[in-house]
């Protein structure tokens, strides 16, 4: 860059992760949850839930490299990155409205039919198609956004820069505490309201203050093998997952039907869920980066490394919100669950958001792996207190534990990837990180969804203790990858 970067710019580069956030904060662990809770049978939500995700997040892991993509190759007169920005956040305006329609139509006159022919209502399915075209335009922006740390921040100040980008993510913990309330009162149109004020504001705040150098010529090469690289990549990734959930269902379905003692199925099905998890990120995420990257991929074994320890965690810490409220109701009976998740997610990021700016200090100083590791040690501690947690301040100890593992990975992880990716690829390399953002729900949720609607039938709460106990094995593998990322002597300071 032509000048030093201030404290000023490293705000406005990052400030559309606010808007992204906030929309995610509310959507995933509140009212996706609380609205599908509406729609399917009680003793079902927790697979209903995990299909909406899984089936919006496939969508993610193919539109966000996608979009990162065209944007590298971009020679708009605004730059590479904010044009999209704008167009993704336009049509989300558009989606979110399709997703506020869905309570309107409980108890629809089309429901026999749907209900026949799919087995769910017509509600769920509006639902369903909101989050799925919200995931396609919230990820064109999304996919171009994470280009502008490498493109307008020098590498000694990129751990302060996604320091501030971790801040952008956990801060809006704060701003929704009020949002709970308004859930369980069912005004999901002023919920809505404000997630469209969110991406509306963040956007043109990055429009107006970041400053791009338009790209004078389009890189050299096609598009065409590169975005089926994408397409065949998302496949086999979801290929993978989808087979590691049968296993699950079959090995519970068969135990079911020999009248297997509960100690016994916890086990088996419990290890094959472990099993099943663990190899399809290991499996799906080197299969389908390969795919993606293409002959490249040999020269960047560590930066798909660094994707698996990334979707471990993240598949991890995510799963355990998006269940938060139902935990919350069924095992600590919670009247007003909703509520409760976003105070506990505050308290939670009053640890996130110290140990995220102090991350980002430290990791230009001391090493940006080192913190990822220890991240993932702190984090997976606090996810095996959780199993005992009996008591809403139990709870509370157990997520400001995993709160400060989360918030030192944030702003770690994603500095240690801006140093692995090619700088002049950086928006393709970065989208598909997606691999791990939109694969985290995929696997976490995808498998733990139907797992934990297996085991509380055998023993209510039950499958929510496993589950967790899962989601605690993910955070110290996500430690133990760590070993396969090497870093170059020029990023000394990230080993």
């Amino acid at each position: 860059m032509e000048r030093e970067t201030r404290w000023t710019d490293h705000i406005v580069i990052n400030i559309y992760w606010l808007g992204l956030n906030v929309a995610s904060g509310v959507i995933t662990p509140v009212l996706l949850p609380y609205l599908v809770a509406l729609f399917v049978p009680d003793a079902q939500k927790n697979t209903y839930l995990a299909t909406v995700r899984v089936v919006g997040l496939a969508v993610a892991m193919m539109i966000q490299p996608m979009a990162g993509l065209l944007s590298d190759r971009s020679t708009l007169r605004w730059g590479r990155r904010r044009p999209f920005i704008v167009a993704g956040t336009l049509l989300d305006v558009l989606f979110l409205l399709v997703v506020g329609v869905s309570p309107l139509l409980i108890g629809n006159p089309a429901d026999p039919f749907f209900e026949r022919a799919l087995g769910v209502s017509t509600a769920y399915i509006v639902l369903l198609a909101g989050i799925v075209l919200l995931q396609i335009s919230s990820n064109v922006a999304h996919g171009a956004l994470q280009g502008l740390i490498p493109d307008l921040v020098p590498a000694n100040r990129r751990g302060r820069s996604s320091g501030v980008k971790a801040v952008m993510e956990l801060l809006p913990v704060f701003l929704i505490i009020f949002i709970g309330p308004l859930v369980d009162a069912g005004r999901i149109w002023l919920t809505i309201g404000v997630i469209i004020g969110s991406f509306l504001i963040t956007m043109l705040l990055t429009v107006f203050f970041v400053h791009e150098k338009p790209q004078k010529e389009k890189p050299a090469g096609g598009v065409r093998e590169p975005l089926l690289r994408l397409v065949a990549l998302t496949a086999i990734f979801v290929a993978v997952t989808q087979g590691a959930v049968w296993l699950v269902r079959a090995s519970g379905t068969w135990l079911g039907e020999q009248g297997a003692a509960v100690g016994v199925q916890v086990a088996i099905v419990g290890l094959a869920g472990l099993v099943g998890m663990a190899g399809s990120i290991l499996l799906g995420v080197y299969l389908g980066a390969w795919v993606g990257i293409g002959r490249e991929a040999r020269q960047q074994t560590s930066f798909i490394w660094w994707v698996i320890n990334r979707l471990l965690f993240l598949a991890a810490v995510g799963s355990i919100q998006a269940f938060a409220q139902y935990f919350l109701r069924d095992v600590l009976q919670v009247e007003k669950a909703a509520s409760m998740t976003t105070l506990l997610l505050a308290v939670v990021a009053a640890f996130l958001l110290p140990s995220a700016l102090v991350g980002g200090s430290l990791a230009d100083r001391i090493g940006r792996k080192r913190l990822v590791g220890y991240a993932g040690l702190v984090a997976g501690s606090g996810a095996l207190l959780l199993l005992g947690a009996r008591n809403i301040p139990l709870v509370m100890v157990a997520g400001c534990i995993i709160g400060l593992g989360t918030g030192t990975f944030m702003a770690t992880n994603w500095a240690l990837g801006t140093d692995l990716v090619p700088a002049k690829q950086a928006g393709r390399y970065l989208g598909i990180s997606n691999l791990a953002g939109a694969g985290a729900g995929i696997v976490g949720a995808g498998i733990g969804g139907p797992m934990a609607d297996f085991f509380n039938l055998l023993r209510p709460g039950l499958g929510y203790l496993v589950i967790f106990a899962l989601y605690a094995a993910l955070f110290f593998l996500s430690t133990a990858v760590l070993t396969r990322v090497r870093v170059t002597s020029a990023t000394s300071t990230a080993s």
